[in-house]
This record gives C-alpha cells, sequence and structure tokens, in this order.
C-alpha cells in the first residue's frame, strides 16, 4: 500500500493512546476524552498522564480538539500514521471472497462486470463504489466485418472477445468492393483475432513492410482499413459511480455545501477520472486521506483503490470513497480482493474463444 506518513518517533505508549482514540472515534463519531482513553486503551496510567500525551500528539499534528469540546478527534496525519502503522490489515475470509466472486461471474460482459463491481463496493462498504472503464483498444477483438454503405463511406462491426460489439463509420480514400472488403475482413479474423487493436495496427504496419512485391497490393488495402476502422474513436475513460447517497446518511458528511461539491466531481467526472488514473499506475492499494489527492472535491473524504487488470496489463481501478471516519481495516482488504476477484472474471472473460 502507498504510504505518505511523515517519519514520527512516537514511543509505544503514544502509539497506543493513538491507536485507541482512532478506534474510538471511528466506532462512535465522537472526540475522545482522556477519561474514556483510560478506560479503553489497557494502559495503566492516569488521565492526567493521558492527557500530557494528547499534548504531545497535538503538537506534532496527529490529533485536534474541536471547538470547546474536551476529547479529541484524529487529523489527516493521524490517520495516515495510523493506516500506515498502527493498523493491522487481514484478508477476508474465504466465505466473503465466495460472497464476492458470486456477483462477479465471468460469464457476465465487461460493462456489466465492471458496474456490478460499482455496487458492490458501495453495498459492502456503505460507501461510494467506482470503477474505471477500460478503452476499446484494451481489450481483445474477437472479429470484424465491412458492409460497403455509399461510394466511400463503410460501416465496421467490430465484435470484442468480452462480448460486446460497436459499430463505426469510416470515410475511406477510395470506394471498395464488397469482394475487397470481405478478403480484407477475412484476413484479419484470421490473423489477428484475439489481439488488442494497438498491437494489430503495429503488426500490420511491420508485416507490410518485410511482405513479398505480390502482396503489397493487399496488405496496403488491409492497412488503409484496419487504420480507420482501428482509430481510437470511442469515447474518453468513463466510470461507473454506486452509492453516493450513502455519503448523506454520514454525520460527518452531512454538511450540504461539501456533499453538493463531491456530488458535482461525480457529474464532470474528469477531475476524479484524473485521480484514478493515477492510482492505476501504482501497484496494489493506494489510500488518499482527506486532502492527500490534491483534489479539493474530495478534501473531506478518503479514497481506498486498487487495480485491475487482463494478463498482468492494468485495464483501470477500483476503489471506495467514503468519509476519512471509515473503518480502514475493513474497506481496504474488500476493495484488494474486489479488484483481485473482478481481474480473474475478466481474465476468463476476455481469453479468446
Amino acid at each position: 500500500m502507498s504510504r505518505h506518513s511523515p517519519h514520527l518517533p512516537l514511543d509505544p505508549r503514544a502509539r497506543q493512546l493513538l491507536r485507541t482514540l482512532v478506534s474510538q472515534y471511528v466506532a462512535e463519531g465522537q472526540p475522545v476524552g482522556s477519561r474514556a482513553l483510560a478506560r479503553s486503551s489497557g494502559l495503566d496510567v492516569s488521565a492526567a498522564t493521558i492527557r500530557n500525551v494528547m499534548s504531545d500528539l497535538e503538537e506534532l499534528g496527529l490529533v485536534a480538539a474541536p471547538h470547546t469540546s474536551a476529547g479529541r478527534i484524529p487529523t489527516v496525519q493521524g490517520y495516515r500514521v495510523f493506516v500506515d502503522s498502527l493498523l493491522e490489515v487481514r484478508p477476508l475470509g474465504e466465505p466473503q471472497v465466495e460472497e464476492l466472486r458470486r456477483e462477479l461471474p465471468a460469464t457476465a460482459t465487461t460493462p456489466d462486470l465492471l458496474n456490478s463491481a460499482s455496487s458492490l463496493l458501495s453495498q459492502v462498504s456503505h460507501f461510494v463504489g467506482v470503477v474505471t472503464v477500460p478503452q476499446h483498444q484494451e481489450v481483445p477483438f474477437r472479429h470484424i466485418d465491412f458492409v460497403p454503405l455509399d461510394q466511400r463511406r463503410t460501416l465496421v462491426i467490430l465484435v470484442f472477445v468480452d462480448g460486446q460489439v460497436q459499430n463505426r463509420v469510416i470515410e475511406l480514400e477510395r470506394a471498395y468492393s464488397a469482394s475487397e472488403l470481405e478478403q480484407v475482413a477475412n484476413f484479419l479474423n484470421a490473423q489477428f483475432s484475439g489481439q488488442r487493436l494497438d498491437e494489430i495496427r503495429l503488426r500490420l504496419l511491420r508485416d507490410m513492410q518485410e511482405t513479398s512485391s505480390q502482396m503489397t497490393r493487399l496488405m496496403a488495402t488491409t492497412v488503409e482499413l484496419a487504420q480507420a476502422a482501428f482509430q481510437s474513436s470511442a469515447p474518453q475513460p468513463d466510470m461507473f459511480v454506486a452509492g453516493q447517497t450513502n455519503l448523506m446518511d454520514v454525520h460527518d458528511l452531512s454538511n450540504l455545501d461539501r456533499l453538493r461539491e463531491l456530488f458535482d466531481a461525480f457529474q464532470r467526472k474528469r477531475d476524479l477520472l484524473a485521480v484514478l488514473e493515477r492510482c492505476a499506475r501504482a501497484e496494489g492499494v493506494r489510500l488518499f486521506i482527506g486532502e492527500e489527492s490534491g483534489f479539493a472535491a474530495l478534501d473531506n473524504y478518503s479514497l481506498v483503490t486498487a487495480p485491475y487488470g487482463v494478463g498482468g496489463r492494468v485495464l483501470g481501478v477500483l476503489g471506495v470513497i467514503g468519509p476519512t471516519r471509515m473503518a480502514y481495516e475493513r474497506v481496504i482488504p474488500l476493495v484488494q480482493a474486489t479488484a483481485h476477484i473482478l481481474s480473474g472474471a475478466l481474465n476468463r472473460n476476455q481469453a479468446p474463444q
């Protein structure tokens, strides 16, 4: 898991008190006082000693006293130290993993799998589930057909290995006969089924340079049609989002202006996608707490993410958005397991038939 915590010299007593304070605040949502800490920390120390340690933690920026409350709450830095060095994260149990696996069957199409994953993350975490959608060129294609329309316009029917079908109308340099189009389609289907579109474009160009002079005309025709057919005209990366209204039930997040800002970000998507795409480049689980994401709409939230993919190639990222006061020991393994199960389903789903 990516770590950002500052190097802070906390003695065992301070570590135990910070761990107890964060755990109790996450569970109850109320500032934690010295007496409550003395009762639940398991330490044989006085309330006065605990107050002194709390003052030290406050000076380090790890806890804060809201308003006139006698208790304290963790800061973003306090959560970060807690997650990085005080939290024990255990993998999900096999029954929970099996339950997730049942909800993400490899028989579903890729969009259905991604949509189910976002809903599942939201349902289990009780927060917001997000999953980015890979572009079409990331998914291997299975079959292509060309249908002549009029003069230089041709309909391309692309079938991908995950069952998705995409229709594109392309305009070519010259008119091609139905037999020429059929010959090129047969060649592409025989030679390149099961490969990604960007791989096919590169191979075609290389093959044309190496081929004999008799084949040059067919190869040139194939390259022109393939370049036009496989050109990335698909929409920009998108994402599935589920459970936004769950945040309205979280006491810490009941400020309507803050919620409106985040809901606007869900609608616009662009900035949130930029944050998620950064996460896709990191290995394993990544966690942003509060302002760590650099995205103002997430300043009062935490984002836990993990990449998913096929054959070792990252296709996108999934995660949970919730309050900074979340049960990280529950959400982190949930995100980790869901990414692993989704990758497994996609690997089976996208295996060439």
